[in-house]
């Protein structure tokens, strides 16, 4: 007998190329997970657009309507729990997350960054490995800790780097892997696959 899909939420800034990828292993049965509630603090975001066109409530949440950022992740923590949320998805959020929001999902939040971590964490992993010359570059998901691309790490992809390359190639490719672990790390999650021993992430079952 199939389980209820799993309740989960995404925070997103942008475009949420990431987010549909998720929506759309959610809808086809890939993954045993469903997106409750999407939330972005970016007016106008697509991401918000993708939500409501697949009937996910989307919601506007700003850091400036707030006197503080305690007050800003606390209505934030507020929607996710009013939504049932178990685990929260990072999709191009582009704000750091806060005691507030880990205390209330530790080791529940996970994140996709555009590198192989722990190489070339923060803003333009793609620049920063072609900038360094690397031959190997590609994605993490990893679990979301107080550190800056820092967690446990669930699933990585490398990319071969081309010697013609342009930032802009070499982030085709990589989101392209992106699109394609980021579900497959929340479906292994939704399924209760994964167990965090310090910096260690085992999978059980893994084929």
């Amino acid at each position: 007998m199939k389980k209820n899909p799993f309740p989960i939420g995404v925070l997103a800034s942008g475009s949420g190329t990431n987010l549909q990828s998720i929506i759309d292993a959610s809808e086809s049965g890939k993954i045993n997970a469903e997106v409750k509630i999407v939330i972005s603090d970016t007016p106008g975001a697509k991401a918000l657009e993708r939500a409501k066109k697949h009937g996910i409530p989307a919601l506007l949440v700003q850091r400036g309507d707030f006197k503080s950022k305690l007050d800003f992740e606390q209505r934030i923590v507020s929607l996710l729990a009013e939504h049932g949320v178990s685990l929260v998805c990072l999709a191009g959020y582009m704000r750091i997350i806060g005691k507030t929001l880990l205390d209330a999902f530790s080791m529940k939040i996970v994140n996709i960054h555009p590198a192989l971590l722990p190489s070339f964490p923060g803003l333009d992993g793609q620049r920063q490995a072609l900038d360094y010359g690397v031959k190997i570059a590609g994605c993490t998901v990893h679990f979301v800790d107080e550190l800056t691309d820092h967690g446990p790490i669930i699933a990585q992809a490398a990319v071969e780097v081309k010697e013609d390359d342009t930032v802009d190639s070499l982030r085709e490719r990589i989101i392209k892997e992106e699109h394609r672990i980021y579900p497959e790390a929340i479906g292994l999650y939704a399924d209760g696959r994964l167990t965090v021993e310090g910096r260690r992430v085992r999978i059980t079952g893994v084929r």
